[in-house]
């Protein structure tokens, strides 16, 4: 099997596990892997990530036309404003999580940083997550707001509509993914009790003897 029929069969099978888990719904949320020539491999438009056929996943090129599969997601621009800023990262996950998708509508949330360093895995996985202004949907200027941030961040939260969120590879992306949307859970469930978090000497340990992409 070649190496892009392998990893579109891996797609399939991490779209299979959020979906089946709850951690997306419908046709929401979108994967994509960077490929050895600078294309991409992206779930298709309109595709639900708990039933992907691997064949009809999207291939695209290094200038992002289509190769081969399906008319890839709508939302590839997202992708691509990662990525162009994060030479580092191999995949992203896009996800309308449910926690998730929760703190991206509170009001009151550090838009420099959502998600307090509630647990180590967190600030390992994920570490800052800041939060991208509003836009409806498809608009072209949110892929510039993302790619301002994409640089100095792995993970976005996007207001009102959820997290992208980087990786090395497709695993650690999607493990990242996870692993933010459990922190979302809990930060929601401690609102209002004055959780202890890590402090600034313990994240910078943290992220000194495990450095993200």
């Amino acid at each position: 099997m070649s190496k892009i029929n392998t990893l579109r069969e891996e797609i399939a099978l991490y779209g299979k596990s959020l979906f089946d888990r709850g951690l997306t719904m419908g046709s929401s949320g979108n994967i994509s892997t960077r490929l050895d020539d600078g294309g991409w491999l992206m779930t298709p438009t309109n595709a639900c990530l708990g039933r992907l056929d691997p064949a009809r996943i999207s291939h695209l090129d290094c200038n992002g036309k289509l190769l081969a599969g399906d008319k890839p997601t709508k939302e590839s621009f997202l992708h691509q404003a990662m990525y162009s800023e994060r030479p580092q990262s191999g995949a992203i996950v896009h996800l309308h999580s449910t926690h998730s998708v929760a703190v991206s509508c509170l009001p009151e949330v550090d838009p420099h940083n959502c998600i307090p360093p509630l647990t180590a895995y967190y600030v390992m996985r994920v570490g800052k997550l800041p939060l991208v202004p509003y836009h409806i949907p498809g608009d072209p200027s949110l892929g510039d707001a993302v790619k301002g941030l994409a640089g100095e961040h792995s993970a976005v939260l996007l207001a009102n509509h959820g997290p992208i969120v980087a990786g090395k590879s497709l695993e650690a992306a999607v493990y990242a993914t996870e692993e933010l949307e459990e922190t979302a859970k809990l930060f929601m469930l401690l609102r209002g009790h004055n959780p202890r978090c890590l402090s600034e000497e313990q994240i910078a340990e943290l992220e000194a003897r495990f450095p993200r992409d």
